[in-house]
This record gives structure tokens, sequence and C-alpha cells, in this order.
């Protein structure tokens, strides 16, 4: 899914605060980590993800990583910290995705 400028804007104001949820280390990407990050993020929306510095990938290959994998949007990396974004499948959780999609 392809965000427009102030969609991600809008997101990456909301995640200011936020802290990583998810470490990637030295067992790098799998798709189990990957199914988990899912799991999380249809229930959030919206989280970070941080790459520590023993971990062998670097945030370019995460991105690409979960781009390529799943429908997870990456709307901004900073240093070694993602922010992923993905809209939730129940309609209980969907309170950030209507605000994006409304923009």
């Amino acid at each position: 899914m392809e965000l427009r400028g102030k969609q991600k804007r809008y997101l990456r104001a909301l995640a200011n605060g936020y802290r990583p949820v998810f470490s990637i280390g030295k067992n790098g990407l799998s798709p189990v980590w990957l199914q988990e990050v899912t799991g999380a993020l249809n229930k959030r929306e919206l989280m970070k993800v941080n790459v520590l510095q023993n971990a062998d990938v670097t945030t370019s290959d995460v991105k690409n990583y979960v781009e390529k994998n799943s429908n997870i949007t990456v709307v901004q990396t900073i240093g070694r910290v993602l922010l992923l974004f993905m809209p939730s499948e129940d309609d209980e959780n969907q309170n950030i995705s209507k605000d994006v999609f409304k923009m």
C-alpha cells in the first residue's frame, strides 16, 4: 500500500512518543518473526521496530524483507528504528487507519 505524504506525516507525528516494540538481533529475519510482527500490527496498526547493533542485517534489508513478504508499509526509518503501519483486519482495532484513509 502506498501512502501519500500527508498520511505519512500524520503517522510519524502519532508515533513520535512510541517506544520500539520488537527488536531484530543476531537471529536476524525469519518468517516466524514476520508473523509475530504482523499479529502485533493487527492489534496496534502502528509500531516501531529496533534493529540491534549485533544484528547481521541493516535497516534497508529489514525494510525490503518486510515490504516484499507482507502487506506492511514502512513509513519511516531513522537510524536503526523502523516505523511500520498495517491496517487492522478487525473493525474494533481500526482506530488509526480510519483517520489515515480519510486524508
